[in-house]
């Protein structure tokens, strides 16, 4: 089996994808820039990495079917109901490319994130 593509930079990860589902990740990685200015990407893990504070605050990923983004334990949201539909497996929220991608949601995380389990 050849080894898989190792991605540079996020501009080329998101690129890899068909057109409709880069639309979904650049919507995805705005949302998280106008959210935290402060934050750099990287790629990490092979995927997109944004860090706050020297420290990752969320990644995101495309696959065929959904967007992932990680990570998120809904336990530690007091909003933690409306994360449940789309947990899946650890700490991965997955978004199915075929229905609105809640992208207020992704806010409210990013703010939790910030305020709430980072610390200052």
């Amino acid at each position: 089996m050849a080894p898989r593509h190792r991605f540079q930079s996020v501009d080329e990860y998101v690129q890899s994808f068909p057109a409709a589902t880069q639309e979904v990740l650049e919507k995805i990685r705005s949302t998280i820039k106008e959210q935290v200015p402060e934050v750099t990407e990287v790629i990490s893990y092979n995927i997109p990495c944004f860090n706050y504070q020297g420290k990752y605050l969320i990644y995101f990923a495309g696959y065929a079917k959904h967007v992932a983004v990680y990570p998120v334990h809904p336990e530690e949201y007091p909003f933690a109901e409306q994360l449940q539909e789309y947990a899946s497996g650890k700490a991965t929220l997955q978004f199915p490319l075929s229905k609105p991608i809640p992208y207020d949601l992704i806010k409210k995380i990013l703010k939790h994130k910030i305020t709430e389990t980072l610390p200052e």
